[in-house]
């Protein structure tokens, strides 16, 4: 017998895999559930064609009119030379402008146009459609709890990750 057939043999098929350690962490949770939401967002978003990204910066761009290429990048934790395909993508579908700063040149302040606040109210209705069908049957309070949570951690992150409270 050769050293692989050995091998073959003493190795039993697996054939449910089984996360039970991994399920007592929070952040293996969160993963998981982040996983399963974000997949039906993208599906709801596909009729827009916009991916999650992409909607995230137009969503931050029309809440904050005259945002700097430079403060979008660190809301959404973009580097910033990955943030220029985004900016250049919703500028090309002319559903934003990228204009310069008058008090520095290397800057750009983004506005949506209004094709893009249009498109922007369509994808609301259609994520607050998407979100109300991911949380049915979810008791109000455990959502309050839920989010609050899910703040502080995010909190906590950035406390280790800076080394002061924000």
């Amino acid at each position: 017998m050769t050293r692989r057939q050995s091998k073959t043999r003493a190795t039993t098929e697996v054939t449910i895999v089984r996360d039970d350690t991994l399920q007592q962490f929070v952040g293996y949770q969160l993963r998981r559930a982040s996983n399963a939401a974000l997949s039906d967002l993208a599906t709801a978003l596909k009729p827009f064609e916009l991916r999650m990204i992409t909607y995230t910066a137009l969503v931050l761009i029309v809440d904050n009119p005259g945002l700097r290429q430079s403060q979008l990048a660190d809301a959404m934790d973009v580097e910033r030379p990955n943030l220029v395909v985004i900016v250049t993508e919703l500028e090309q579908r002319k559903l934003i402008t990228r204009d310069t700063v008058p008090t520095d040149r290397r800057a750009y302040a983004l506005r949506a146009t209004l094709e893009g606040r249009h498109l922007y109210e369509r994808c609301l209705k259609a994520v607050h459609a998407y979100e109300a069908a991911l949380v049915d049957g979810i008791d109000p309070d455990a959502l309050r709890m839920l989010n609050k949570a899910a703040q502080d951690i995010q909190k906590n992150a950035r406390k280790r990750n800076s080394g002061k409270d924000t």
